[in-house]
């Protein structure tokens, strides 16, 4: 099956009002500790996420020939650079807040991440990058389809910034697959990443949350709390079968457009950002 991507996604100059929140109100997803605590360490995640995502699709740019791919690189280093700024602002609310997510975007952490970076060969970080936008936008339609989810109380603000991110995922959800296979990037290797980016899902959600509620005297007073909402939130909406979704990627031939996301994406472009859009007043 061919693919192709009649438009470009576009960035989009927006600010969201974190620092209103009550800092003293700390689990803000429905005073959940176990789910804002994972929310709380996505977040933390995503700045240095999006920049590596960036230089990996910028150590290739200059073997990128087709005038479509380039606007769709431009528009997706926009998207990204705008998460990242965004998030960062989010997570200063969060450390205030008393979330130790303060590490992921440290600057020894940066280092380490570069450091990886220039040992790997650019086609590897590159299917590194096709990956995790692969696992984003899987995220990112079950955020948006997902009435259960959008229901779940929660600090306003900071769902109006997940449902925008949400939303700019999906608009670019095959750029760096698309740069990959233009720049010589083969299945074998595709393939071979994901593999090993999947075996270490598990481990990695689940380590890390661990560390996190350690970390927090509350969490740690209240352990049968703490339980039964990892148990919700590892059979709730988010996770449910999540696992045989990232798994197809995995799939030879693959491609994220085959997975149909534009009419989910039209209706949140017209909630967020139409005529009468909750975020139209959030743009700069």
């Amino acid at each position: 099956m061919t693919v192709t991507t009649s438009s470009y996604p576009k960035a989009r100059r927006i600010k969201f009002r974190v620092e209103q929140h009550d800092s003293r109100d700390k689990y803000f997803v429905d005073g959940d500790m176990v789910f804002s605590h994972f929310v709380a360490g996505l977040s933390g995640g995503f700045p240095p996420g999006e920049e590596s995502f960036i230089r990996s699709v910028r150590r290739v740019a200059d073997k990128v020939t087709d005038p479509l791919l380039k606007k769709r690189v431009t528009g997706f280093v926009g998207q990204e650079a705008m998460h990242g700024q965004e998030h960062r602002r989010l997570n200063d609310k969060l450390v205030d807040m008393g979330y130790p997510i303060e590490w992921l975007d440290s600057p020894e952490q940066q280092q380490r991440m570069l450091a990886l970076e220039q040992r790997l060969p650019a086609l590897v970080h590159l299917a590194m990058t096709a990956a995790a936008e692969h696992y984003t936008a899987v995220l990112a339609q079950r955020v948006l389809t997902s009435d259960e989810i959008q229901s779940i109380p929660a600090e306003p603000e900071f769902w109006n910034l997940l449902n925008w991110h949400a939303l700019e995922e999906l608009e670019h959800k095959s750029v760096a697959f698309d740069v990959f296979r233009a720049v010589g990037g083969t299945e074998a290797t595709r393939i071979g990443v994901m593999l090993a980016m999947f075996a270490l899902t598990v481990p990695l959600t689940y380590g890390s949350l661990a560390v996190s509620l350690w970390r927090d005297p509350q969490a740690r007073r209240r352990p049968l709390r703490v339980a039964r909402e990892a148990y919700s939130l590892f059979r709730g909406p988010i996770f449910r079968g999540l696992m045989p979704e990232l798994a197809k990627y995995m799939r030879p031939g693959f491609h994220p457009d085959h997975i149909d996301t534009e009419a989910l994406l039209a209706h949140w472009q017209d909630e967020l950002f139409g005529e009468n859009g909750v975020l139209v007043d959030h743009l700069k």
